[in-house]
């Protein structure tokens, strides 16, 4: 997930509605690659479809265009609890990993970052698993009528502990992904043959991309099995359309390299890479939109088009104070301006 430098001038609701605004557009605009990722892990390709673009035309001309869209509205759902918990969990390990001096290592931060990625998935995983239960069902006959009635099918139908079902891979895939962050990390000053205090935004944009493709990539066998499991259940017609059947999440694994070969553990690695480019650009570009206007609202700024500050503004002033300033010179104006006897 991209991260932004905390601007003390926008609030914690304002923060989370802007991360939350620009996560659910470019998931929105990106969900036609995520339909392609998702239906080439669970094996679900009905036909001989090439391709992210293939299979999406397949899609579109079996089940209609809203069938690209599939899941994504419990995806945008959930990014609100989701991001909320992992701030939470984010500020409780940077306290934990953080020295007596209150310095903490990039390494420890990096590792906080994974912990509170994997805490917050974890507590959300049930949306998930729906998620992955409505995109690969076909909207023509449809075994879930909506989020709703997903989340209650699959309790009355299986039980509790099926909303959970490949828990597991999230944690275990958390290694390869806190790994892969660290490698990149720590050769970044030798790909831009510069120090990281004097990359540019644009640089910074390609660091996010880089270390996106490299995470992914090494923990996406985690991801495949996981989806795989979550897709799988015996009250759905063709046990929710996989092309293995499985008892859990090691003879997942087997199943997949005897059936597919062990590539097949990388099965839609190309739609998940292709989307990693606009999915980060949308989301940088909605975020700063979205701030320029809080910090326009909060009269840090003269105008939601632009970054000028608004002329005698301390901007290291937060919000309430900032309001408190205004309303103490407002009321000092007042008085001052009252006509004396």
């Amino acid at each position: 997930m991209a991260t932004w430098r905390r601007d003390g001038r926008l609030t914690g609701g304002q923060r989370l509605l802007c991360a939350g605004v620009a996560g659910a557009l470019s998931l929105s605009l990106t969900a036609p690659l995520e339909l392609a990722t998702v239906l080439a892990q669970v094996g679900a390709r009905r036909g001989r479809a090439r391709g992210p673009w293939a299979e999406g035309l397949r899609v579109w001309r079996a089940e209609g265009p809203r069938a690209l869209w599939k899941g994504n509205a419990v995806a945008c759902l959930r990014l609100f609890p989701c991001s909320a918990v992992q701030l939470a969990a984010y500020r409780k390990f940077v306290v934990l990993f953080t020295d007596d001096l209150g310095h903490i290592s990039q390494w420890r931060s990096i590792m906080a970052g994974s912990l509170a990625g994997m805490v917050s998935t974890v507590v959300t995983y049930p949306t998930d698993l729906i998620k992955t239960r409505l995109t690969v069902q076909n909207l023509l006959e449809p075994s879930y009528r909506g989020i709703f009635h997903a989340f209650s099918t699959v309790y009355q139908q299986e039980g509790f502990l099926a909303l959970y079902r490949g828990v597991s891979l999230t944690v275990l895939g958390a290694l390869p992904f806190s790994a892969g962050s660290l490698l990149v990390y720590m050769n970044l000053e030798r790909i831009w043959n510069g120090p990281r205090d004097r990359f540019s935004l644009l640089q910074n944009f390609a660091n996010v991309c880089l270390a996106a493709a490299v995470t992914q990539t090494l923990s996406f066998p985690f991801d495949t099995v996981k989806r795989n499991m979550q897709a799988q259940s015996p009250c759905l017609p063709h046990r929710g359309g996989v092309d293995v059947h499985f008892s859990g999440a090691v003879d997942c694994f087997r199943q997949i390299v005897k059936a597919r070969g062990v590539l097949a553990l990388w099965n839609g690695l190309t739609p998940n890479l292709l989307k990693i480019v606009p999915y980060f650009g949308v989301m940088f570009g909605t975020f700063e939109f979205c701030k320029r206007i809080c910090l326009y609202q909060n009269g840090y700024t003269v105008s939601p088009l632009s970054y000028q500050l608004t002329p005698g503004v301390d901007q290291s002033l937060k919000p309430q104070e900032l309001r408190e300033f205004k309303k103490f010179f407002k009321t000092r104006q007042l008085k001052s301006k009252k006509p004396t006897l």
